[in-house]
């Protein structure tokens, strides 16, 4: 068996309108003056609280977690029942890749991100990819990327070895993640970070091109 493990935002769903809207109400509760879109789209993929602190270095811990809490309340507004906008497409090619992959029957699929697991269930259940992922490691029991242990829990929890496995992201969290984990590391070139700075075994430019990508870094060429 093999194992492909996908990271969500800037990967498979392009998230960056929700995530700029909750930023900014969040901010805004703390009446900071909001960052631009580059500097914070930089921290996806960290946990909440390690973003916080990247953002506002200068601000005391107690107002990073209300902002931390203020960005999930708004979050959860912005794709609450009464929501009609879909703020987070998944990328072009993402779904017919993951239901192609999903039937190949030497193929797990899992995923590590650095949403909540509230949060991941929500997007599963908006693209309705029930089902899919064998393994979903989530920041709420993790510490953030590119900290090792999603990886390693979705190997452990699937039986796959390193070497059968690969991390598919868009930032270089995801990549270093990956290698700290041992296994092969697949950069896009749509996602949050520039490609330049992956340093990823392999990058793609569109999802067509993932499966050869697996293959060359799991063996099967």
């Amino acid at each position: 068996m093999r194992l492909v493990i996908f990271d969500v935002d800037g990967t498979l769903v392009d998230s960056q309108a929700e995530i700029m809207a909750a930023m900014t109400q969040a901010f805004a509760s703390e009446a900071l003056p909001m960052l631009d879109r580059q500097t914070v789209l930089s921290i996806v993929g960290l946990s909440l609280t390690e973003a916080f602190a990247v953002l506002c270095p200068n601000s005391e811990l107690a107002q990073q977690t209300r902002l931390v809490q203020a960005y999930k309340d708004a979050f959860n507004d912005l794709r609450g029942a009464g929501s009609k906008a879909e703020l987070s497409p998944m990328f072009d090619g993402a779904l017919d890749a993951l239901q192609m992959l999903h039937a190949q029957d030497d193929t797990l699929l899992a995923v590590a991100t650095g949403k909540s697991k509230r949060g991941l269930d929500k997007m599963i259940e908006r693209h309705g990819l029930e089902g899919l992922f064998i393994s979903q490691q989530v920041a709420d029991f993790h510490p953030s990327k590119p900290h090792p242990a999603m990886v390693l829990a979705a190997l452990s929890e699937t039986g796959v070895d390193a070497g059968r496995a690969v991390m598919l992201g868009d930032t270089t969290y995801d990549m270093d993640m990956g290698r700290a984990a041992g296994v092969g590391t697949i950069g896009v070139s749509w996602g949050y970070h520039d490609v330049a700075s992956l340093n990823a075994d392999l990058v793609i430019d569109s999802f067509a091109a993932l499966p050869a990508a697996i293959d060359n870094l799991t063996g099967q060429n």
